[in-house]
């Protein structure tokens, strides 16, 4: 296990407790991270639009997102959930007029998605990252399908197909729609960003759900919520820094991981053949 994904394991584990059972979630231990209340951090406005920025030492292009992000709606809320920062990120997060929640050290993957959401005041949520520049224009195009009746927006992005060799997260994405009965969204995921959920699919998946995305994607088809691929958004042409990093400490295992987890969560809420027939074969009768 990566030193990333163990960190979003232990923050996740209450998260999980609270999928279960149903009960409150407990306050993080000391040993967690921690979040420091910030004086700003309630919507000074009843928000239309919530987005959600998870963001650790991203100052070189935070300013630009976050200003992108304000663009989108007339009664919008950004919502920066400052993690582990140590670049300076956090005060331009500040002067940038959004609401902003901060943790003393790193979330883990995705689980700002969580903390975010969890937060967000408006009826439409739309996720994004901080180290990609996307023009409000193109932003809009997500919240405007949530707001004509689509429960969960997705970047219509399969990721690369034609190839000899087809990298492992692409096979996962595809994978896992044809399993729920889904292969219309291709390789869409609620993986990738930019993407957009109704306040309704956040009160029937949870926000836990949103710290592992595959989950959250199979929760809301199984939910039977209209899941669709809304516009295109080729993320890796977006961030080719990301793409180089990724080649030396690659996020492969993790997002893998986060596929079977997926489909066991599937497979545990429709039955051993995750809802597929067995035809008319006679097993009882092998000895």
């Amino acid at each position: 296990m990566t030193k990333r994904a163990g960190n979003r394991r232990k923050r996740t584990s209450a998260y999980r407790a609270h999928r279960r059972t149903g009960e409150a979630l407990i306050p993080p231990r000391l040993s967690e991270p921690t979040m420091h209340p910030e004086q700003d951090a309630s919507p000074r406005f009843a928000p239309r639009v919530s987005v959600i920025v998870p963001v650790m030492n991203e100052k070189r292009t935070l300013a630009r997102v976050l200003r992108e992000a304000a663009r989108i709606h007339t009664r919008t809320e950004v919502i920066a959930v400052v993690n582990g920062s140590t670049d300076g990120s956090l005060e331009i997060a500040r002067r940038s007029g959004a609401r902003v929640l901060v943790f003393d050290r790193p979330l883990g993957h995705d689980v700002g998605r969580s903390i975010g959401a969890q937060e967000a005041s408006g009826n439409i949520l739309l996720f994004i990252d901080a180290d990609m520049v996307i023009p409000a224009e193109k932003l809009r195009s997500f919240t405007d399908a949530i707001g004509q009746g689509v429960d969960v927006a997705l970047n219509d992005y399969s990721g690369p197909t034609r190839r000899a060799s087809v990298h492992g997260v692409v096979l996962a994405k595809h994978a896992l729609n044809a399993l729920l009965g889904r292969p219309d969204l291709a390789g869409a995921s609620m993986t990738a960003v930019p993407h957009a959920i109704s306040r309704r699919a956040l009160e029937t998946i949870g926000a836990a759900s949103l710290s592992v995305p595959p989950m959250a994607h199979t929760m809301a088809v199984h939910a039977g919520l209209t899941v669709k691929r809304v516009k295109r958004v080729n993320v890796g042409q977006l961030n080719p820094l990301r793409t180089s990093r990724e080649r030396t400490s690659s996020l492969k295992p993790l997002i893998v991981g986060d596929h079977v987890e997926a489909i066991h969560w599937w497979l545990r809420n429709t039955n051993d053949r995750g809802g597929y027939e067995d035809g008319n074969r006679h097993r009882w009768r092998v000895r």
